[in-house]
């Protein structure tokens, strides 16, 4: 225990460790945020649980005494009826089954997300209110109804009082990440997502979010006196039929089992063999007593019921060496520690890297090349460092960035220290240029996200556009990426080839000249003729010439290809590009004619292709319904859609494709 003695030393250690686990708790409970992993704060409460128990000294604001933090939100707070605590917890399975003994109990998933209690009253949802500190929560009934699977209205027409998780799957989390281009910006896990999602001020945004809700407990229920309703009393004593009531009327329970001394063992094993495909975030499994009488007669401790106890999956360690610390860059410059270590084994799965989150992290572990560290995978899934055994602190703070070569600061933001690159113009700060000339309408690199390229950056592959070209030179390097292996870089490497074989149009597209849109890109490169050359040399007399480019625009566009520096990119560029300037005079027979396309289409692959048929005989195809517009193309002219009403009521011409295929003569 830290090779404390004297009584003084105890109680100084245990001052520390209720501060440090305090301010964890505040982050949880009040931001969603994790300012340290699971296992270290079960590490240190632990220890602290040691220490009060051998010096006897407990502090008032001690985690060990109280349940949570108080929220700081604008919701509404609300009182709970009864206090809601915690629960005990184990990660031996003797022990668990120990804690049964000869009675039977329901085991369930204990789902990681925000605890919740729905009031519904007369059969309507009267109220909704977070768990909050245990004895008061927020009001959030708006938010709870905008989640996926909350009941508005159930057949008992008493008063009933269900708790349950409100959780985001990981597929909807991953799902919600995927379209966030920033990858800074993105969610770092299902529980901070569903936390901030469920307390929003708009209900709205909670809606987005496919927040689902699954019960675990009938609290209360008691039928209108004289009703045709009254309370089944099998619920008094039965905790299955608690749970089978509660699917009654329409809720969605947590996953369960009956359980007994015999097969408890087993039916742990079993919940463990279905974490790698279960889709719900879960840190563990929850065993309660299946007679509600005896458990009633068990009464609770100042912090934990005796009618259930959690238990916690113990986390798989490994021992290996810590070869060096990677320093991982994201779009706002800051400069994440990823720790990188010999290959081992983690609950089946090879690991040799794990995040260090920041400075203050790396310093607390006393982080050295070649110590020997203890890791482990968080809720058998996230790489994390568990220890460090060997703590030689030898570990040397870059004062320069690794991807541009720039100066590093640290700083310090109330007590945790980052490191951030002080160069405005790493590269890293402008992936979101390298974002747009991968993407699809541009040059098109399929399966290349933001932080794919941020990645790419860290690891020095890419500096500039061409280099995506040049990836076959990192090979090893990219392999050994987290999130890569060799299927991805095949597929990375057929996708640079493919797109490699490109047109002016695109590669104009891709460069990023202020203003030049798609359609810009297409105009321009047909009035050169989809020669490249003319494509760059134009002047703005030229470019005000085509239609769609006005002076501003133009201004722009020449001073883009003036600059040197554009001219270095473009050129290096083209000596790993091949360019179709392939060129076909666009028809007439549309000319001057303005498209909408809308709906499914019968004879086109996508509207994309349809668009080009319609501009290479000189029409114009637009996104929306305008004063300006033509025609609307749809198969479903009777359609109570915004753009057919808005044809309708603006005297656009509506046609369908077997319509606008006669008029390109096909």
């Amino acid at each position: 225990m830290n090779g404390l003695n004297g009584s003084e030393d105890k109680r100084a250690r245990i001052d520390h460790l209720v501060e440090v686990l305090n301010e964890a708790s505040r982050a949880y409970y009040d931001e969603a945020a994790e300012i340290m992993t699971n296992y270290e704060y079960d590490e240190m409460y632990d220890e602290l649980l040691a220490l009060e128990d051998e010096t006897g000294y407990v502090r008032d604001d001690s985690p060990s005494v109280n349940v949570g933090f108080e929220t700081q939100t604008s919701l509404p707070k609300v009182t709970h009826e009864t206090r809601m605590l915690s629960l005990n917890k184990t990660k031996d399975r003797d022990e668990l089954r120990a804690w049964l003994g000869d009675h039977e109990g329901l085991l369930s998933w204990k789902l990681d997300g925000l605890t919740v209690v729905l009031t519904y009253e007369g059969g309507r949802l009267a109220r909704a209110v977070t768990r909050g500190n245990g004895s008061q929560g927020e009001l959030i009934t708006a938010n709870a109804l905008a989640c996926r699977n909350v009941p508005k209205v159930i057949s008992f027409k008493g008063s009933a009082v269900i708790r349950g998780e409100a959780v985001i799957k990981y597929s909807d989390f991953n799902r919600i990440n995927e379209a966030i281009d920033d990858a800074n910006a993105k969610y770092k896990n299902p529980r901070n997502l569903c936390s901030g999602s469920i307390r929003q001020l708009d209900p709205a945004v909670t809606a987005s979010r496919s927040v689902y809700f699954y019960a675990f407990t009938l609290t209360s229920v008691a039928a209108v006196p004289g009703s045709e309703d009254a309370a089944d009393p099998e619920l008094a004593r039965s905790l299955t039929r608690r749970m089978e009531w509660m699917r009654d009327q329409g809720f969605d329970v947590v996953p369960y089992v009956r359980v007994n001394a015999d097969n408890l063992i087993s039916a742990v094993d079993d919940y463990e063999a279905q974490i790698p495909d279960f889709d719900i975030p879960s840190d563990g499994l929850v065993l309660s007593y299946e007679d509600l009488v005896y458990a009633g007669t068990l009464g609770s401790t100042a912090k934990f019921p005796r009618h259930s106890i959690a238990f916690k999956w113990r986390d798989q360690q490994a021992e290996t060496v810590l070869r060096h610390i990677e320093w991982s860059p994201s779009r706002t410059g800051l400069l994440n520690p990823v720790a990188v270590f010999d290959p081992v084994e983690l609950e089946g799965t090879t690991v040799s890297r794990a995040s260090v989150h920041n400075i203050s992290i790396m310093e607390d572990l006393e982080l050295g090349i070649g110590d020997t560290v203890r890791v482990y995978k968080a809720n058998m899934i996230i790489p994390q460092i568990a220890g460090n055994i060997t703590r030689s602190g030898n570990m040397e703070i870059p004062d320069s960035c690794p991807v541009c070569g720039g100066p590093t600061r640290i700083v310090d933001d109330q007590g945790t220290r980052t490191l951030i690159c002080a160069n405005p113009d790493c590269i890293a700060k402008h992936v979101k240029k390298f974002s747009h000339f991968v993407s699809r309408d541009a040059i098109n690199i399929e399966g290349l996200s933001e932080a794919g390229l941020l990645k790419l950056i860290g690891i020095g592959a890419i500096k500039s556009f061409a280099d995506l070209f040049r990836l076959r030179d990192h090979e090893e390097d990219i392999v050994a990426m987290e999130g890569f292996g060799r299927k991805s870089y095949d597929n990375l490497i057929a996708s640079a080839e493919k797109a490699s074989h490109t047109t002016p149009a695109r590669l104009l597209y891709s460069l990023g000249v202020p203003g030049i849109g798609v359609a810009n890109s297409n105009s321009i490169a047909r009035a050169c003729f989809n020669k490249w050359s003319g494509i760059e040399s134009l002047r703005e007399d030229d470019l005000t010439a085509i239609d769609g480019v006005g002076t501003v625009m133009a201004g722009d566009y020449v001073r883009f290809f003036d600059d040197e520096n554009n001219k270095a990119v473009i050129a290096d560029l083209l000596t790993v590009l091949e360019l179709d300037e392939s060129y076909e005079a666009a028809g007439s027979g549309l000319e001057g004619k303005t498209f909408v396309i809308t709906g499914s289409l019968n004879h086109y692959a996508s509207r994309k292709e349809l668009k080009a048929e319609i501009e290479a005989e000189g029409g114009k195809v637009a996104g929306s319904v305008s004063s300006k517009t033509d025609y609307l193309i749809t198969n479903d002219p009777g359609s109570g859609s915004s753009k057919n009403r808005a044809a309708r009521e603006l005297g656009v011409a509506i046609i369908t494709e077997e319509e606008i295929i006669e008029m390109l003569g096909n």
